[in-house]
């Protein structure tokens, strides 16, 4: 079970989900004010961590790498979309979200979650002394809040210092805006007065994925072709010629008178094709790279600061309607 020490561990972590699939970085923690139990936790998601998803944290378990639950990646990504106003999640909201995760409420709650995001600011609701319950400093500080769940931000690796003597702090606040005791942040513990703003900054990057196939493929192709043969043909003719001297001796060798056959072989060509392989030309495949610049947009998340005195709010990382800028 996920207990209020082990919470002070993991804000900045991983998540990881059944199976031990990597989720994203954990962002916020909320607590319940009444006990200090944490309750659900925030997770980044998406391409580029722009998608917050809420996580119940009462089965987690943590190690050294991280936070897991008993929960899967896409059910974990798909959760219902809830952007608390002011940090405050109500309770139809939380109950949107126990009924995705099939789970039901543990305990009575009051008026639901309040987000503790700002330093030194009052509700100026509630006249009186209140106490506010929990295991460790909120970042918001000297705050009137109703029983409910409180949230812890930071904007990476969160520094908890102190000891058990912190689970119960005190804060007494008046309707005139009296604040108490500077709260933790990612600035430091309750030694420095300040806070850190932080913002993010998108970052592109490219990978590599395939995109299609291409093959070399080679086939036998029949074609006719025609090509002259010069071809030799022996015909018979008759030749005389004159007995003289010669020849005299040939055409007296035989009888005076007499009957005679001679014989000649007779001798034509013909064509005769015949076909031999002879390699011709080299073909291999390759690739270029072309390059071409393309366009990419995400939400990135920047954190505003706002000094409540009671009359007016002054703000930084931006200008609201009324305010002044304190940069």
């Amino acid at each position: 079970m996920f207990t209020q020490d082990q919470a002070r561990s993991v804000i900045g972590s991983t998540l990881y989900g059944s199976g031990n699939e990597k989720i994203g970085k954990i962002g916020q923690i909320f607590v319940d004010d009444e006990t200090g139990r944490p309750e659900w936790v925030t997770v980044h998601t998406g391409l580029f961590g722009t998608h917050e998803s809420f996580v119940p944290v009462a089965d987690g378990t943590v190690s050294d790498d991280g936070l897991t639950v008993p929960f899967g990646k896409d059910q974990i990504k798909d959760a219902p979309n809830v952007d608390p106003e002011g940090g405050h999640l109500s309770e139809s909201e939380e109950e949107q979200l126990y009924s995705y995760y099939g789970l039901s409420r543990s305990g009575v709650r009051g008026e639901g979650y309040e987000s503790g995001l700002a330093a030194g600011t009052t509700s100026g609701v509630t006249t009186g002394t209140t106490t506010t319950d929990s295991s460790f400093d909120s970042a918001t500080t000297g705050t009137t809040t109703a029983s409910g769940t409180t949230a812890y931000e930071t904007a990476g690796d969160a520094s908890y210092a102190g000891d058990a003597a912190r689970a119960e702090t005190a804060a007494t606040t008046s309707a005139a805006g009296t604040t108490g005791t500077t709260g933790y942040d990612t600035s430091g513990p309750t030694t420095d007065d300040a806070m850190t703003r932080s913002e993010e900054h998108l970052r592109a990057g490219v990978e590599t994925v395939q995109a299609g196939r291409a093959r070399l493929r080679k086939w036998v192709e029949t074609e006719q072709q025609t090509v002259t043969v010069p071809v030799t043909t022996e015909h018979a003719r008759l030749v005389t010629e004159p007995v003289d001297a010669s020849n005299i001796d040939q055409a007296t060798s035989g009888p005076d008178i007499s009957e005679e056959e001679h014989e000649v072989v007779l001798t034509t060509q013909r064509p005769v094709v015949t076909t031999e392989t002879v390699p011709v030309e080299r073909v291999r495949l390759e690739t270029e790279s072309e390059t071409h610049e393309e366009t990419v947009s995400g939400e990135v998340r920047k954190e505003r600061i706002d000094l409540d005195e009671g009359t007016e709010t002054r703000a930084t990382g931006g200008t609201t309607a009324g305010t002044d800028d304190l940069r």
